[in-house]
């Protein structure tokens, strides 16, 4: 069973990603990336927020893999860009 803690982060983190999606939609620029990118800023934020002080529960210690796997994906996208900025000779 879920404790309150990780409900409480559970919701925080849907309430984000519902804000950017509804953010982005109303600002025309609903795009898959931006809304990873302003997701993985707000799971950050929310992660920091919500660290306990004392004893770390078995749910958060699973909590860097996810952060780990965001920050691979974030780079992935960030290499991507960055190529289709380049001009075509660049690299080969």
């Amino acid at each position: 069973m879920a404790t309150r803690r990780r409900l409480r982060f559970i919701h925080a983190q849907l309430v984000w990603m519902l804000a950017v999606i509804v953010l982005l939609a109303l600002l025309g620029s609903l795009e898959l990336e931006l809304f990873f990118v302003l997701s993985l800023i707000g799971f950050l934020i929310i992660v920091e927020l919500t660290a306990p002080i004392a004893v770390t529960p078995t749910w958060r210690r699973r909590l860097p893999w996810l952060i780990a796997i965001g920050l691979a994906v974030f780079g992935i996208i960030v290499v991507r860009r960055i190529l289709e900025i380049l001009p075509p000779g660049v690299f080969g």
